[in-house]
């Protein structure tokens, strides 16, 4: 029950899919995070049914676009939030301590707003670029971003001792999580293998590991560590940088 209850938690905080009303308790805590890489299987599992069903009905364009806003509707935009959070905080130029203060502002600023807009303009344009062979590795890569995620939350210094990201690592079982979200990672880059071959995976790892290395010394050197809000920037970045290089390796290989 205490692995089922920590599965509500993850899917409660991470996603607007209704869940059971549990209580909070430390136990169930311990191993949230566990589940978080889910919310990206299911994630993926309806991108591809969105897709291949609109496509097989006639609706290409609707095919297209769909997929994008998926993720947000699924996750009730709250790694989009960090993200934005992150963009006002990094454009302020001020000192750590003033990012920080940003980071908690409830209000959006112009660079939030800006930031959004060529996100998501950005991301339909190499979505629209991918052929449809690398559709079922693009699924995967929703389980990727969200096991290095968690892993960074049990395992990169936090900024402040309060916080989403700070209760959730405080409260996990970091090494049991650590496990797991390999186990995650070493699960989808197989499929990914399997789906698409040595070259797209070799993409994959390298997009991951930049994106990754960037995210933490970034973190570091601006903040201090992580925070809720940066954990959903790196899962955004990420999540744009493996769509324009499956995009890229998609035109370079024979698909």
């Amino acid at each position: 029950m205490n692995l089922f209850g920590s599965l509500v938690i993850a899917f409660s905080m991470y996603s607007r899919i209704p869940m059971p009303q549990l209580e909070w308790t430390k136990e169930r805590m311990k191993y949230a995070m566990c589940f978080f890489p889910l919310i990206g299987a299911v994630i993926g599992l309806l991108e591809f049914a969105v897709y291949l069903g609109c496509n097989a009905l006639g609706f290409r364009n609707l095919g297209q676009i769909l997929p994008i806003v998926i993720p947000i509707l699924v996750t009730g935009g709250i790694h989009m939030d960090g993200f934005l959070d992150v963009v006002d905080a990094r454009s302020s130029y001020g000192d750590r301590k003033k990012k920080l203060e940003i980071l908690k502002d409830p209000h959006t600023g112009a660079f939030a707003i800006i930031g959004c807009g060529v996100y998501l303009v950005l991301y339909l344009a190499v979505f629209l670029e991918m052929r449809p062979a690398v559709i079922p590795v693009y699924c995967l890569s929703f389980v990727v971003t969200r096991a290095l995620s968690g892993l960074s939350v049990v395992t990169f210094p936090m900024a402040k001792e309060s916080g989403l990201a700070a209760s959730f690592s405080g409260a996990a079982q970091k090494r049991a999580v650590a496990v797991v979200m390999a186990l995650y990672l070493a699960a989808a880059v197989w499929g990914i293998w399997y789906l698409g071959g040595a070259a797209i995976v070799a993409v994959v790892l390298v997009v991951c590991l930049l994106i990754y290395w960037y995210y933490y010394t970034m973190a570091k050197r601006e903040f201090g560590g992580i925070t809720g809000d940066l954990a959903g920037y790196f899962l955004q970045i990420c999540e744009l940088a493996l769509v324009a290089g499956l995009a890229v390796i998609s035109h370079v290989i024979s698909l």
